[in-house]
């Protein structure tokens, strides 16, 4: 899909940051399949981009995403019954796959960081999809809802794997149980954002945070440590991550970009790390796909 035929998304990169914004400001930022493919498009573009250093995504107008498009009453989710082509793609056998967790599994897979800029309501698939992004930000105007139990229906997005991960499964499993939708302070206080902004501040701290990581840290090494420590969130033992920083360390200390760190460090300079995403990751990447990995 060409970044040019956007339709509910507004896609801009400027000083090596990317800004992913939903854009159907009159729907509430709502989630059609038409933004489930956008967003996948749009990821893609992200890790292709050597330019790209960071990702924010945010909502246009008073919410981040009101959830799935609901315009298709009581059908909305018998995926089987409204015979949506779009979804066919995705079809296993007789099962659908959420469309949800297609987007969420995109952004696992993100080779750049991603922060969320939740500058309001956030509910239903507004609020899963958040939950691979690896810094999330919130207006005070923000409010968050799992509110699926209350549709009659269950969490999606590969929230029940991610979700109790952040916030652990007490808080889990009471944000699912009763599907009440609750304010940016209770967000920070469980661990759900980091930070609660003003609203007119929120993008402004968004992007000094991407400023950072894009201005001092080397692009290859951020894109391991990422997939590095999302993945190692659920390894079985200690091992599993010694042996993946083994084969890191030693990739990366013998790497240019290793080089001009130390360099840059010692006469106190800024550095420019020459190692890129798009051709400089180290052989045993992607270690997930290999079955001996030692």
């Amino acid at each position: 899909m060409a970044l040019n035929d956007l339709q509910t998304l507004r896609y801009e990169v400027q000083d090596g940051i990317a800004t992913i914004t939903l854009h159907r400001p009159e729907k509430l930022n709502a989630f059609t399949t038409q933004m489930r493919d956008e967003l996948v498009a749009a990821f893609d573009e992200t890790d292709a981009d050597d330019a790209v250093r960071a990702v924010i995504v945010t909502g246009a107008g008073r919410a981040f995403c009101a959830g799935a498009d609901l315009s298709a009453g009581g059908k909305t989710f018998s995926y089987a019954e409204r015979g949506d082509a779009a979804r066919d793609a995705y079809k296993v056998g007789d099962v659908y796959r959420d469309g949800g967790g297609i987007v969420t599994l995109r952004m696992f897979r993100s080779l750049k960081p991603i922060i969320g800029a939740i500058n309001g309501a956030a509910v239903g698939i507004g609020m899963t999809m958040q939950l691979p992004m690896d810094i999330r930000m919130a207006s005070s105007a923000a409010r968050f809802g799992f509110v699926f139990a209350r549709r009659g229906i269950t969490p999606e997005a590969a929230s029940s794997w991610f979700l109790s991960r952040l916030v652990g499964m007490q808080t889990a499993l009471e944000w699912c149980f009763t599907g009440r939708v609750f304010d940016a302070q209770e967000a920070l206080q469980r661990g759900l954002v980091r930070s609660v902004h003003a609203p007119e501040d929120l993008l402004p701290a968004a992007r000094a945070l991407a400023r950072e990581i894009a201005d001092n840290t080397a692009p290859v090494s951020v894109a391991l440590t990422r997939q590095m420590l999302w993945r190692m969130s659920a390894a079985e033992h200690p091992m599993m991550a010694h042996r993946v920083d083994s084969r890191a360390i030693q990739a990366r200390g013998a790497s240019a970009d290793a080089r001009e760190g130390v360099s840059a460090f010692l006469e106190k300079r800024s550095p420019s790390y020459p190692d890129k995403v798009s051709s400089g990751m180290p052989a045993f990447f992607p270690w997930w796909d290999e079955p001996d990995f030692q």
